[in-house]
């Protein structure tokens, strides 16, 4: 079944959850329920890309509070319970970091928390701990001006990702 008729026979409320799980900004949310039913899955995807980039950076930074930081075991069982399968999968590469690797995400998770205000986005799915790292490093240079941008276009993969995922 495709993306767009999944989310067309939900109820209302079982709509709103599932397309919640894709993205916790409660203005996505709404606005592409207000949009149902979808004609194909190519609209369902240019309306969610059109209605990201029409967001307030406050709804964003609502999206990126739903993921737990990269590589924090903990947070995804306990605080993502709705999400941690997905989580857990697209964060896979981190299964075989090293305590090294593990130490430096974590200092670099914190400095980049302190900068910016608010957790490091990634799209991880295929992405080693190690290539993490060096991303997650590298956007620490950025001013906030270019890095909230980034962190958006992050979300917007990791969305996409998951309405995918509602389909199967």
């Amino acid at each position: 079944m495709s993306i767009a008729q999944t989310i067309n026979e939900l109820s209302q409320s079982a709509a709103n959850d599932a397309l919640a799980r894709c993205c916790a900004s409660r203005a996505w949310v709404a606005g592409m329920l207000a949009k149902r039913p979808f004609n194909s899955d190519g609209e369902l995807s240019a309306l969610a890309t059109k209605l990201w980039w029409s967001l307030s950076p406050e709804a964003w930074l609502e999206a990126f509070a739903a993921h737990p930081m990269i590589g924090d075991a903990a947070s995804l069982r306990e605080r993502f319970a709705n999400t941690s399968d997905w989580t857990s999968s697209e964060q896979a590469g981190i299964s075989d970091a090293d305590e090294k690797t593990l130490h430096r995400l974590a200092d670099a998770n914190r400095q980049y928390r302190e900068k910016f205000g608010y957790i490091f986005i990634v799209s991880a799915t295929s992405k080693t701990a190690v290539e993490m790292l060096a991303i997650l490093e590298e956007r620490l240079a950025h001013n906030p001006a270019i890095e909230l941008p980034l962190a958006a276009a992050e979300q917007l993969k990791i969305t996409h990702l998951r309405l995918q995922k509602l389909a199967k």
